[in-house]
């Protein structure tokens, strides 16, 4: 009996010899079509998620240490506290990487570090011991346009967790703003510091200043106290000079501590105000006491014989209970 051809959906078949991959002739062609685009729109959606995931910084993607540029972004803390340093070196060689650093893209496969630079140095360290496990860094890729955002994040977070100093909220508004995630240090520091009253904003825009004067020649501005700061600023902004003088003077003496940079940056005002002596005014002294106290705001000077060690060693105490009232 001769054998029958029939057309059918699954294309022509015998009836007597069943197609020797009948399982796949089952489905239909234009099924077998409908399916094959359906998986590759669903390839190309999953492609476009993963993309925009990665565009939008909620992909973590793993990339080498050498690649990430530390200083893209001006860290407001201006070195690490060794203690947590070490802390966090020995979390991360025993658990690895827990929480990915925040990155933007460069150009040439570059990486602009945003937040995590404590995480990014603790890797670089445990790489360095030659350890090549530590070789790349988990990070999530940000848009640049988050950088304000990510600023404003670290500064309320070291706000909390640690005082900055005045030098160090100046320089990361000014580095802002050079950078142009804002348009001026003035605007860098309005939206930064947006919680802290209108005086200590004003006196952060001083420090601006004097990172802008002096901030490549210091070593060890971090350490700069406010009352030293501020008549530094003042100076510089009358005496186009001093600026230039004093970086020469830093320079040639190399200080190796914060206490021998005070010391350079003290007797770079020491003239200024010798050079306009300001009156002593008596401020208290009674018939029969044996201690002269003369003074103006910013000194005061005791004499006679009642000032005794004793005397001093009160007067010291007393002093470090008011400052800490």
């Amino acid at each position: 009996m001769a054998k029958r051809r029939r057309l059918s959906a699954f294309g022509i078949t015998d009836d007597a010899a069943p197609h020797p991959d009948a399982t796949a002739q089952r489905v239909p062609p234009v099924a077998r079509i409908a399916g094959d685009a359906a998986t590759q729109s669903a390839l190309e959606d999953l492609a476009h998620e993963m993309r925009q995931a990665r565009e939008d910084g909620r992909m973590v993607v793993e990339l080498p240490l050498e690649a990430v540029e530390a200083q893209h972004l001006t860290r407001d803390r201006l070195a690490f506290d060794p203690e947590d340093m070490e802390a966090l070196v020995a979390s991360i060689r025993d658990r690895g990487q827990q929480t990915p650093i925040e990155v933007v893209q460069l150009d040439k496969g570059r990486y602009g570090l945003i937040s995590g630079a404590r995480r990014l140095a603790a890797l670089r360290q445990l790489h360095g011991d030659s350890q090549t496990q530590f070789a790349r860094v988990k990070a999530l890729l940000r848009p640049l346009s988050t950088a304000p955002d990510a600023y404003l994040a670290m500064v309320e977070e070291n706000e909390i967790r640690s005082d900055l100093s005045f030098y160090e909220r100046g320089r990361l508004a000014h580095e802002a703003a050079r950078l142009g995630v804002f348009d001026s240090p003035a605007a860098a520091v309005k939206a930064l510091f947006v919680h802290v009253s209108a005086s200590k904003r004003s006196k952060i825009l001083n420090f601006v200043a004097l990172h802008e004067a002096l901030g490549d020649a210091l070593r060890f501005p971090e350490a700069i106290p406010e009352k030293l700061g501020l008549p530094l600023v003042k100076a510089i902004e009358r005496d186009d000079t001093l600026a230039r003088r004093i970086v020469d003077q830093l320079s040639q003496a190399n200080p190796q501590s914060p206490a021998e940079e005070r010391i350079l940056l003290d007797k770079a005002l020491a003239p200024l105000g010798q050079a306009k002596p300001e009156a002593l005014n008596v401020i208290d002294q009674p018939a029969g006491r044996e201690v002269r106290v003369v003074g103006r705001p910013g000194r005061i000077s005791l004499s006679g014989k009642g000032v005794t060690e004793a005397l001093v060693t009160d007067l010291i105490t007393w002093l470090d209970a008011y400052a800490g009232e």
